[in-house]
């Protein structure tokens, strides 16, 4: 399928912009938390809370309702290990918290090259632990970068009673051996070049790009872990490790639904402030969340429209 209009109108627009590859660590940052702009207007929620989790890890809480006992989406953002934070993808917990209508914790964890593997994963089990003792249902999400902590956590913690894990556009293979990562080389966004530096980033000279710690999708066992939205982008370099890793929880006897959205490229579901796709993407990935987690759908607000 071609480019959907919108991203093809996204990416010609961001021609003027300079490449990714050439900004350094502060300005690819700040250019990440300028991205959240697409997501759209912050809608406004009855509480928001920045908190502490244990070790020190901050993490900010979202309600669509004052109800505290809703269940509980973790969050971990993207960012290709070493950019993201609380305030880049503001706007899209709380979007997600209105359409799931759970409580979203959003981690901060650590980054890189400040804090190299495996400070990221490390703060990503943290932070599950304490989920694990919230007396309501709960689930992981996260996009990319932050898919990767998701499925790392996930097969770290299966005693945890965790309900789901969504895994946007997953970050799973240091090798970045796949077809799709060829194919989609350039021109759709986050390039090959820019995923790769994620990775240099984010591991230190001499690290196996095997690890399961680092590249999930090399884990030895992924049985008994808890059911999955494994959600991947046509026009994305990361499109097959994700696919890839959905068909090994499938055979390994995990219940699974994958999806691809056709003319996205990576980074898209960030975007519902100025792509449908992102929009359905959002409504999709709540669905699922409400489903699994145990929210009536009529506790979910329509938002966001279009």
């Amino acid at each position: 399928m071609p480019l959907d209009p919108e991203v093809a109108a996204l990416l010609e627009r961001q021609k003027s912009l300079p490449p990714r590859s050439s900004l350094d660590i502060a300005a690819t940052r700040e250019m990440l938390r300028r991205s959240g702009a697409l997501a759209g207007a912050p809608p406004a929620l009855p509480r928001v809370e920045d908190m502490l989790l244990p070790g020190q890890l901050r993490a900010r809480q979202y309600w669509p309702t004052a109800n505290d006992e809703l269940p509980i989406v973790m969050y971990f953002h993207g960012g290709r290990f070493f950019s993201g934070d609380l305030e880049s993808h503001d706007t899209l917990c709380r979007l997600l918290a209105i359409a799931a209508g759970c409580r979203v914790v959003a981690v901060d964890y650590r980054l890189a090259p400040e804090h190299v593997f495996p400070a990221a994963a490390e703060d990503a089990c943290r932070a599950v632990e304490w989920l694990s003792k919230q007396e309501v249902p709960a689930g992981l999400a996260g996009d990319s970068a932050g898919a990767n902590l998701v499925a790392v956590a996930a097969q770290a913690h299966r005693a945890a009673g965790l309900r789901c894990q969504v895994l946007i556009y997953p970050m799973l293979d240091a090798t970045c051996a796949s077809p799709s990562f060829a194919e989609y080389a350039d021109g759709y966004g986050p390039a090959a070049i820019d995923m790769m530096r994620g990775w240099s980033e984010y591991l230190p000279e001499g690290s196996d790009p095997c690890d399961p710690l680092a590249s999930p999708i090399f884990a030895q066992d992924t049985t008994a872990l808890p059911p999955a939205f494994v959600l991947t982008a046509e026009y994305d370099t990361l499109r097959d490790e994700g696919e890839a890793y959905a068909r090994r929880l499938v055979e390994a006897g995990n219940h699974v639904q994958v999806r691809r959205y056709l003319g996205a490229i990576h980074g898209f579901f960030a975007m519902p402030g100025a792509l449908h796709l992102a929009r359905q993407a959002l409504r999709d990935v709540a669905e699922f969340l409400r489903w699994r987690l145990g929210v009536p759908d009529a506790t979910a607000r329509q938002y966001p429209h279009g």
